[in-house]
């Protein structure tokens, strides 16, 4: 039953999505996401780039729409970094915060995914709208 269940049973891990240091130029991100959805395989729902630190802890998201974005304007758009044009983190979960936070976070705040971040620094994984509608499903 989905109440027993916790974000960390529906999360996926960091290797499913593309990511970037915050100060890669934007066309390079470009390169990266064009790679990942059309490298051969198959790509994540929603489409998204990951974008970390120095450390290695998440800064942000890139989303297809954030990367048309940053390219529009001046000839050297493309040359910003991708933290100019990213979604901050404003929203997470943490690996045993159950199903329904995550539902009721999404619903509230307009988001297709969360990130799963542990001891309040340490990125895990995300957990995405896809997982927790089926799992809601199943108490139905």
């Amino acid at each position: 039953m989905t109440k027993d269940k916790t974000v960390e049973d529906i999360m996926v891990g960091i290797s499913e999505y593309p990511h970037v240091p915050y100060w890669f130029a934007i066309s390079k991100a470009v390169e990266i996401v064009r790679l990942s959805l059309y490298g051969g395989g198959s790509y994540p729902v929603p489409m998204v780039a990951l974008v970390f630190d120095e450390r290695y802890d998440l800064m942000g998201i890139l989303s297809l729409r954030d990367l048309l974005k940053g390219l529009k304007g001046p000839e050297k758009a493309a040359d910003r970094p991708v933290s100019a044009i990213m979604s901050p983190l404003k929203f997470h979960v943490e690996p045993f915060d159950g199903i329904r936070k995550a539902a009721d976070l999404m619903i509230q705040n307009d988001l297709e995914m969360l990130p799963v971040i542990e001891d309040q620094r340490h990125f895990v994984g995300l957990v995405r709208i896809a997982e927790v509608f089926d799992e809601l499903l199943n108490e139905i």
